[in-house]
């Protein structure tokens, strides 16, 4: 078993099992452009580049964007290195519509307030093609009234309602419904998955 257990992380690595259900739903193809908008380490995206995306990555921490470049020469991804940008999310240089999948893990409940949130958002819709998938996974406020533990080192929380009405103003669709998981006395996460509507 532990050998078998080995080779699946080396092959899956640390890959958000949230985000793993939609690789399971086909929703993230081998073929498509997908964008990690926070990258860290690139937990997320170790597996979309051996399974042949074409990843790009950005994150404010220069080590974490030498290191995710790193890591695609070391798969021999082929990808070059303008792909891995050090850029804040609400500043994005990509082109518009330049994505099929963008995905953001645990970065938008740093937003410093509402305003922020908003700008994050918006530049990863202005990247993401029309009939693309955004993957956000986030802290939120669904189940927590109290911010306790883990939950007080986070800036920014949403409630559902807001991120219906985010989804309604964006013209977007959900692609599952909005789910989240308690850590007993830490934190709350939500992810939302939001497929962007073709003019």
């Amino acid at each position: 078993m532990s050998g078998s257990d080995g080779s699946l992380a080396q092959k899956f690595g640390q890959i958000d099992i949230y985000l793993f259900d939609q690789l399971l739903k086909d929703r993230i193809r081998s073929t498509d452009r997908v964008l990690d908008a926070g990258c860290g380490s690139g937990r997320n995206i170790l597996y979309l580049m051996r399974m042949g995306c074409r990843v790009s990555a950005v994150d404010t921490n220069p080590d974490a964007v030498s290191g995710v470049r790193e890591l695609a020469h070391e798969l021999k991804t082929g990808l070059p290195d303008e792909n891995f940008r050090i850029e804040a999310v609400e500043n994005l240089s990509f082109d518009a519509e330049a994505f099929d999948v963008v995905l953001s893990s645990a970065v938008l409940h740093f937003a410093r307030d509402a305003a922020h949130f908003r700008a994050m958002v918006d530049a990863m819709w202005r990247v993401l093609r029309p009939g693309g998938m955004l993957w956000v996974r986030l802290a939120s406020s669904i189940g927590a009234p109290e911010r306790s533990g883990g939950q007080a080192l986070f800036t920014y929380l949403v409630t559902p309602e807001q991120l219906e009405q985010l989804t309604a103003e964006l013209g977007g669709q959900l692609l599952d419904p909005i789910k989240t998981t308690l850590v007993h006395r830490s934190r709350s996460m939500t992810t939302w998955v939001v497929r962007k509507s073709s003019p």
